[in-house]
């Protein structure tokens, strides 16, 4: 994995392997078509797929509010005073992801889209060789993000889906119910699975 920074330097959530494994589907993935990712916060999962789509002159989408999902909020468990505009009175991570979109050199391949999953994908019309679905984790949220993205997955592109806990005690559930869902569509294969991340591929 050739990455133009050092991405623990970035805030975020996610583990060697899956970054690794997150590259390589991207690597494979753009070379016939563009990758979308719903849920940048500040570009960690961003760098690592733009820098495998500039690999082949390709496009990532990155859409993200920047608002912060529900855990990200003031007073709850993830929230970060780092991002918390107080002029605003309200979580901001787009200055953040600017800012490492930057230091990366990816400003030829990212293409930051800051609205909600469900808006973004309201006249969306150009088909997905990869989906990475890393936003919001209430069921609501994850089932937007699964509804709105999934069919426009070419045939043998890929979907990503961050954070399956099997076990309610390791982490949310509603991304385990989207993944489940997408297994009995019968319009995916059987996943593979790298830590919290599964990779399915579309029938």
């Amino acid at each position: 994995m050739d990455l133009p920074l050092d991405i623990t330097t970035i805030k975020g959530f996610l583990a060697d392997d899956e970054a690794q494994a997150l590259y390589s589907a991207a690597q494979a993935a753009s070379a016939t078509g563009p990758v979308l990712e719903i849920g940048s916060y500040c570009g960690k999962s961003t760098v690592v797929l733009g820098a495998a789509c500039q690999l082949n002159n390709s496009v990532l989408y990155a859409v993200d509010h920047h608002r912060g999902s529900e855990e990200h909020q003031k007073g709850e468990f993830f929230h970060d005073p780092d991002l918390y505009d107080a002029a605003e009175e309200q979580f901001d991570s787009f200055r953040e992801f600017r800012k490492n979109i930057a230091r990366a050199g990816l400003h030829d391949t990212v293409v930051p889209l800051v609205t909600g999953s469900d808006v973004a994908s309201r006249c969306w019309n150009t088909p997905l060789a990869m989906v990475f679905i890393d936003g919001g984790h209430s069921l609501e949220a994850a089932l937007t993000d699964y509804r709105c993205w999934a069919s426009h997955i070419v045939r043998g592109g890929v979907l990503a889906i961050h954070d399956i806990f099997e076990k309610p005690e390791e982490g949310g559930q509603a991304p385990l119910a989207i993944y489940q869902l997408a297994l009995a569509s019968g319009l995916f294969e059987a996943p593979e699975r790298v830590n919290s991340l599964v990779l399915l591929r579309r029938c």
